[in-house]
């Protein structure tokens, strides 16, 4: 194997907390979120730099990962072990990081750090040192919880942007009606709902109910450690269930394809632990014929051109949530344009690796706070 470091050395770390005002806020059946808030890992090289987003928030409403334990993980045990060493593989990581407990938000950020390196020490983009076969990649919308009316004019706009599928975020409550003022005004977009958790068993008559709508799939309707319960609702749903907070490794996802939990997957590189065990889960979906796609956590463009890099390895067949950074934030933390047009996101090519480029003054001004790791 061509060594992915020849002769090189991660000389330092920073890290840093990015504040990212949001132009709308955001609400799902969890909360509401004005700003984007999240760690930001840099990786340097002889020259070089690797960045590595976090998604963890800042309090447990989505996984019990969290900043406030994230920081001191990655300060006082993972940091100190990668900087100052030399690694011919991210496969090599496993020896720094497979020791530690969960913490995969955090240990994806050094993974997909080390693979930006790599790979611009090879001169490759990323999608191709991960196996991806496309130049840009399907996507659609994620929108948030509001009113009837505001959602029907958020579902036009993105039918009218060129967006391939529509994702309305749901609760107990804010479902049924929605979607058929949806339905009724939009016959035919591709249409999936996404609960965050909200139901219970108790609400399989209306989870049933949704099989009315011809959704593409309903996500993640019951709990975020679940896999039995969401068995026993597919089993009486027509419409798949699509698992998101449930599927951790690859062993979650073998548990709940094995228990025919559901019948697509959504896979987030910084929720499993990184692109290693991202492209596992994508392949045992595909041994099962079961799709895959990419979900979002609203990252910045680091993040994003990250789910953009994953998203093109081949058992990503459906829309991911990767939409335009302009839906947003006001000005991002790249330099470049992440856009897309007629549905279709374009793998950024701004060189090598991630493709993309830090905007020094913007980063500055978002930044709360910084730190930096030498050996």
């Amino acid at each position: 194997m061509t060594p992915i470091f020849p002769g090189l050395r991660i000389e330092s770390a920073e890290l840093r907390i990015v504040r990212l005002p949001l132009l709308t806020p955001f609400v799902i059946s969890t909360g509401t979120m004005t700003e984007k808030v999240f760690p930001l890992l840099t990786l340097r090289a002889e020259g070089l730099e690797g960045y590595g987003e976090g998604v963890m928030d800042t309090l447990p409403d989505y996984l019990e990962e969290t900043q406030a334990g994230a920081l001191p993980f990655l300060r006082e045990a993972l940091l100190p072990q990668i900087v100052g060493r030399r690694f011919a593989s991210p496969a090599e990581l496993g020896a720094v990081l497979d020791p530690w407990r969960g913490h995969r938000m955090s240990k994806a950020m050094v993974e997909m750090a080390v693979w930006d390196l790599w790979t611009k020490a090879l001169g490759l983009p990323l999608s191709a040192a991960l196996g991806g076969v496309r130049d840009a990649v399907e996507v659609g919308v994620s929108l948030g919880i509001a009113d009837i009316p505001t959602t029907l004019d958020r579902v036009r706009s993105a039918v009218e942007g060129g967006y391939r599928r529509i994702k309305l975020k749901i609760k107990r409550g804010h479902d049924l009606d929605l979607l058929a003022a949806i339905r009724a005004e939009f016959p035919k977009v591709k249409l999936t709902v996404d609960a965050n958790t909200d139901y219970r068993m108790a609400d399989l008559p209306r989870l049933k109910a949704m099989d009315e709508f011809a959704l593409d799939y309903i996500e993640q309707p019951l709990a975020f450690d679940d896999i039995l319960d969401h068995a026993k609702v597919q089993a009486h749903l027509l419409t798949a269930i699509c698992l998101d907070e449930s599927i951790r490794s690859a062993t979650d996802a073998r548990h709940a394809l094995v228990a025919e939990a559901a019948r697509v997957i959504n896979i987030k590189v910084g929720r499993v632990g990184g692109f290693g065990a991202a492209r596992a889960i994508h392949d045992l979906c595909a041994a099962f014929d079961v799709p895959v796609w990419c979900g979002g956590m609203l990252e910045s463009g680091i993040g994003r051109a990250q789910n953009i890099h994953l998203a093109t390895l081949p058992n990503f067949t459906k829309p991911g949530d990767t939409s335009s950074s302009s839906r947003y934030f006001a000005q991002d933390i790249v330099n470049e344009p992440l856009e897309a047009e007629a549905g279709l996101m374009a793998v950024p090519r701004h060189g090598p690796g991630l493709g993309v480029t830090l905007n020094p003054a913007v980063l500055d001004r978002v930044t709360s706070q910084t730190e930096v790791f030498r050996p």
